[in-house]
């Protein structure tokens, strides 16, 4: 179990590098084309498609491992319903579950659009980048944080300290 642990964390450690560096590229690169373009009114000409691509990257790189740490963003309007009759877990597990399974669709739908940019030879404008890349990349990254969403909610699901005992990757 320490060795998956492990695995775990040092993949979790890769993505959020990722992340962190898709991010400090961002910010060096709207620094210096606010920069260039308020001195010398010469604006870096393909920032804003560098923009577009680094933000699918940090977003998407972020998405499983906020997905295992379960940090998204939630409503608790009824948390107290729900813990008075101690079946919050199952709540949890299941509203989990759900969303793993409901991601399936769209991580399929960018697969497909991502094959179809590759057959037709999409290309970003200034740069000539093949934007099939970018979009296999997001396309993974769905389809693992929907497999890291269910498998998360089948764990809380049937093993009750699966919650306390979760990776904090």
């Amino acid at each position: 179990m320490q060795s998956i642990r492990k695995i775990f964390t040092a993949l979790a450690s890769m993505s959020l590098a990722v992340s962190s560096i898709a991010l400090f590229a961002l910010m060096l690169l709207t620094f210096c084309d606010v920069l260039l373009r308020s001195i010398f009114n010469a604006p870096i000409e393909a920032a804003t498609e560098l923009t577009r691509l680094a933000m699918g990257v940090v977003v998407f790189s972020a998405l499983p491992v906020l997905s295992a740490r379960d940090g998204h963003i939630a409503v608790d309007l009824l948390d107290f319903v729900f813990n008075r009759y101690g079946i919050a877990r199952i709540r949890t597990s299941l509203i989990s579950i759900s969303c793993g399974l409901v991601l399936w669709y769209p991580a399929n739908r960018v697969m497909q659009l991502a094959e179809r940019a590759r057959s037709f030879g999409d290309r970003t404008e200034y740069l000539g980048i093949s934007t099939f890349y970018i979009t296999w990349f997001i396309a993974i990254m769905l389809f693992l944080t929907s497999i890291i969403l269910v498998s998360r909610g089948v764990l809380m699901l049937f093993f009750s300290n699966a919650r306390k005992e979760t990776p904090d990757v």
